[in-house]
């Protein structure tokens, strides 16, 4: 038969696991804001039944239940929908990044406006049709000096702003390259305390939370993907073990060493460091793009807000080519200038100054200013110091003659080629063809008009594609909230319901006792 107090022993193991459950409860409920934080929940377990099945087992109707016990207390997490989280988040760190970047070159390129470069040069056209009206007035010239000057400053302020955004791109991939460096560390380190946890049998919850939570983190920067490693010693089977965190990339697929062995950042309890390369134009020793990304000295692709930085701030593609969305913009505006200045210089060396002793050949921008960076170091010549030498008339001698002015206005208009050349007024005759000009097709207007035309579309790719990503990983944290957040009237139904069994294992306890102590005190006494 059972023992006489195992009523007791039942109802003692259901009073301490339904206070077990009321103080998991009162964590959750305490936890209910706190970031990362995944609501927690006791597993019940029923203990072993009386009598186990043996040879001196007695002779009962059958076995008969001992009471529960709290099994284990777990965080409830769905890792499927931690991976798709992981997966739109590291989409939404790149688009982020790319349309931070467009959106600042945007800013600074400030078109169309009435202060960016293509008002600039218009202002520019109209003075010197202004000029061909009233070549021999000073005020005309001294117009077309100060316009002349205007779209250099315009050149100037566009190439050192673009530039200034470039350099603290390259900050900012700094920054991330340590701030991935930084969580990579600190997962290590919470994997070294796991694994010396989880062996004797414990689930370390609030560890397990703060490295998802780092995850997380990292996923924006990098795309990472998570291998499961067990503690082994006397882990529980529902332990989460200790995370080797390996690099993939776009696709998904892992990245691989020479050895087609996973590339690690985590590797248990060991961080390895993420690291940058950049290289120079020119040998000038400068930052001016990023040659390569290693872990461990292995090189990677990237993914995520870092290769957004770096699309952004130059890199150099499997051809040795300099591509980016600065390096190239500001490479537009180069060509642009030197074109803009070379052509210019044509038209107006084939043109004579003001007076009787009037010349040509002269220079309306200094032609060694374009030789490198021309949107950064072009500038006026000299030779226009002096007003009247603005090459306005096609004839020598003719001071009311203004028509190469009209063929200097003329120049934003005229089709670029490799080869040819263009007949102006008067038989001025431009030959492209020895020049080699960097710009060989369309206009110098509308070269520049095609390139704003991209950055808009870009712009707007990237911010409809930020979007989206936005709207798809909020879809996906909504429904991971769903399953691991704390809900404040789930808790205080299950405080209720904990706090009812608890009540009754009291009661229990009491019935039982007074059932004692009418045995004890109350039985053979007879005749007494």
């Amino acid at each position: 038969m059972g023992s006489t107090f195992q009523g007791l022993e039942i109802a003692k193991r259901g009073l301490f696991t339904q206070q077990s459950a009321l103080y998991v409860t009162s964590n959750n409920i305490a936890n209910a804001n706190t970031p990362g934080y995944s609501r927690q929940r006791v597993n019940f377990v029923e203990t072993e039944p009386y009598p186990p099945a043996s040879m001196n087992r007695p002779q009962i109707p059958g076995q008969m239940g001992t009471g529960v016990e709290a099994g284990s207390i777990e965080r409830v997490r769905d890792s499927f929908l931690d991976l798709q989280y992981r997966g739109e988040n590291n989409k939404l760190g790149y688009w982020e990044a790319r349309a931070d970047a467009i959106q600042k070159m945007e800013d600074i390129m400030n078109e169309p406006s009435d202060s960016g470069l293509a008002k600039t040069m218009d202002q520019f056209w109209q003075a010197l049709q202004d000029l061909s009206t009233n070549p021999e007035d000073e005020g005309a010239r001294s117009v077309v000096r100060q316009r002349g000057q205007a779209v250099v400053d315009t050149f100037h302020y566009l190439y050192n702003s673009l530039s200034q955004i470039k350099q603290d791109l390259g900050s900012q991939i700094d920054v991330t390259i340590t701030q991935i460096n930084s969580l990579a560390q600190q997962i290590s380190k919470i994997n070294q305390q796991i694994s010396e946890i989880e062996p004797n049998g414990y689930l370390p919850n609030d560890l397990y939370d703060e490295r998802d939570r780092l995850v997380d983190q990292l996923s924006q920067l990098i795309n990472v993907r998570i291998e499961k490693v067990p503690s082994g010693g006397n882990a529980l089977k529902i332990a989460e073990g200790v995370y080797k965190i390996y690099l993939v990339d776009s696709n998904g697929n892992p990245i691989l060493d020479s050895n087609n062995k996973p590339i690690y950042l985590v590797d248990g309890s060991t961080a390895n460091t993420l690291s940058v390369s950049y290289g120079s134009i020119n040998g000038n020793n400068g930052k001016d793009f990023v040659s390569g990304v290693q872990v461990g000295g292995v090189s990677i692709s990237t993914s995520g807000k870092l290769l957004g930085l770096i699309e952004s701030f130059g890199y150099q593609d499997s051809s040795g080519n300099v591509k980016g969305i600065y390096p190239e913009m500001i490479n537009n505006l180069n060509n642009l200038a030197y074109t803009f200045g070379t052509v210019f210089n044509k038209v107006h060396q084939q043109g004579y100054s003001l007076g009787s002793n009037s010349k040509n050949g002269l220079s309306f921008f200094d032609q060694s200013s374009l030789a490198s960076d021309a949107a950064k170091n072009i500038k006026l010549s000299s030779d226009i110091d002096d007003l009247s030498n603005i090459a306005a008339s096609t004839k020598q001698g003719e001071s009311g003659n203004g028509s190469n002015a009209l063929n200097l206005a003329s120049v934003g208009q005229i089709l670029l080629s490799s080869s040819g050349s263009v007949s102006l007024i008067d038989n001025i005759t431009v030959d492209f063809s020895s020049l080699n000009l960097p710009l060989t097709s369309g206009t110098i207007k509308s070269n520049y008009e095609g390139w704003i035309g991209k950055l808009g579309v870009d712009g707007q790719q990237a911010e409809r594609m930020k979007n989206n990503s936005e709207v798809l990983r909020q879809s996906v944290e909504e429904r991971r909230q769903s399953v691991s957040s704390v809900s404040l009237d789930e808790e205080m139904t299950n405080m209720i319901k904990y706090q009812h069994a608890y009540n009754a294992a009291a009661r229990q306890i009491t019935a039982i006792d007074q059932m004692l102590d009418k045995i004890i005190n109350g039985m053979g006494i007879v005749g007494r």
